[in-house]
């Protein structure tokens, strides 16, 4: 299909409209913004499609945008911010948007955004603090973000941040320390990362850190061992990681505890015998590692310990 009628926006009953894979279509009509029921608009894999019309900001009683795989579509229309119902848009694979509008910041409903795969993106609005009920950001493989704004402190629902491979992110703003909602951040193979916010200690809803992969980072900040929530915290392949801090004892929730090919991690802190409800530590292939501290003997309810290529363990 490559056109849709005019007449679509007569339909004033509809309430889903899917054009999935709709490779050929290249634009919508205007009166596409008459369909007042419409909760759900499925755009996924119409990879033709440049732009979206003005009138969609008219769409009033819209729930969940998709528009995943869109790979021509350069940026949203100023007047998708009127869409006051809207609560997930998904624009995963999105490869040629390069900013979202600043009216972003008037979807005071959404719930959930998806930019995952959004290679050309380079930064995001300072209007995405006025997110009020945003509770999961989606960034994977944003390769070109350099920098997360201010404002992003703001958003007082988040819960979840997924940055996972964003190669070109060096730090995260100190704001972050505002998120009291916070429960899972997730920083994977972010290359050039170097350092945690200093703010950190002030999650105290916390319980997911994965920093796998962060090849830059070099040392944790003392205050880490303030997470009072956190549960999971993966190091694995942090391969300038020297040591741990001591208030890494402090963690009183911790779980499960990653540190597999830290090839420069050469000992533990004995107030690793600290972590009373850690299930599973993972050590493998960390090839400096030469002993263990006689503390972690109290750990009594570790189930699954994994020393393999631990080459100069004695």
């Amino acid at each position: 299909m490559q056109e849709l009628p005019t007449s679509i926006g007569q339909l004033s009953a509809l309430q889903n409209l899917d054009l999935s894979s709709c490779s050929k279509l290249q634009e919508l009509p205007t009166s596409i913004g008459q369909l007042s029921a419409l909760q759900n608009f499925n755009l996924n894999l119409c990879s033709s499609l440049q732009e979206l019309p003005t009138s969609i900001g008219q769409l009033n009683a819209l729930q969940n945008l998709y528009l995943w795989g869109c790979s021509s579509l350069q940026e949203l229309p100023t007047s998708i911010g009127r869409l006051k119902a809207l609560q997930n848009v998904i624009l995963v694979d999105c490869l040629n948007l390069q900013r979202l509008p600043t009216s972003i910041g008037q979807l005071t409903t959404l719930q959930k955004l998806n930019l995952n795969d959004c290679s050309k993106l380079q930064e995001l609005p300072i209007s995405i603090g006025q997110l009020s009920a945003l509770q999961s950001l989606f960034l994977w493989r944003c390769s070109k973000l350099q920098e997360l704004p201010t404002s992003i402190g703001q958003l007082s629902a988040l819960q979840n941040l997924y940055l996972p491979n964003c190669l070109k992110l060096q730090e995260l703003p100190t704001s972050m320390g505002q998120l009291n909602a916070f429960q899972t951040l997730q920083l994977n193979y972010c290359l050039k990362l170097k350092q945690l916010l200093k703010s950190i200690s002030q999650l105290n809803a916390l319980q997911n850190l994965h920093l796998e992969g962060c090849s830059s980072l070099q040392e944790l900040p003392t205050s880490i061992g303030q997470l009072s929530a956190l549960q999971n915290l993966d190091l694995s392949s942090c391969s300038k990681l020297q040591e741990l801090p001591p208030s890494i004892g402090q963690l009183n929730a911790l779980q499960n505890l990653y540190l597999s090919s830290c090839s420069k991690l050469q000992e533990l802190p004995t107030s690793m015998g600290q972590l009373n409800v850690l299930k599973s530590l993972d050590l493998s292939s960390c090839s400096k590692l030469q002993e263990l501290p006689t503390s972690i003997g109290q750990l009594n309810v570790l189930q699954s310990l994994d020393l393999s290529n631990c080459s100069k363990l004695q």
